[in-house]
């Protein structure tokens, strides 16, 4: 899968996923400080599904009523970053493409996925 790593997404997830094979584009490599609305655009540019822990992202989606690729939103702040990592890795292998087009919430004991939020 193809992914858009915001900001905010630690550099251990990103590294995983890339050893599994996953195409990453980091925002703070190759954009840093790019606001939350040209993320979120990129991201459906390069039909990539968005990974951030940023919560506007939500709001975004909601008044925009676009989703894209996806958006997964990371709510594991009590995890490392080995434990995050290991968490979206399974994640993402469980659900694969379900992923994509979709809102999902990722937080340390429920995955939430929600197609066409909007509607």
């Amino acid at each position: 899968m193809r992914f858009v790593a915001d900001e905010c997404v630690d550099a251990e997830i990103v590294a995983r996923l890339r050893e599994r094979g996953h195409e990453v584009v980091c925002i703070a490599g190759e954009h840093p400080g790019l606001e939350d609305e040209a993320v979120l655009d990129a991201a459906g540019r390069l039909e990539a599904v968005l990974l951030t822990a940023d919560k506007d992202f939500g709001q975004l989606v909601f008044r925009w009523r676009k989703v894209d690729a996806g958006v997964i939103l990371l709510r594991l702040a009590g995890l490392g970053q080995e434990e995050k990592a290991t968490v979206v890795l399974s994640v993402v292998s469980r659900y694969g493409t379900r992923l994509r087009g979709a809102f999902t919430v990722i937080s340390e004991t429920a995955v939430r996925i929600r197609r066409e939020p909007y509607s």
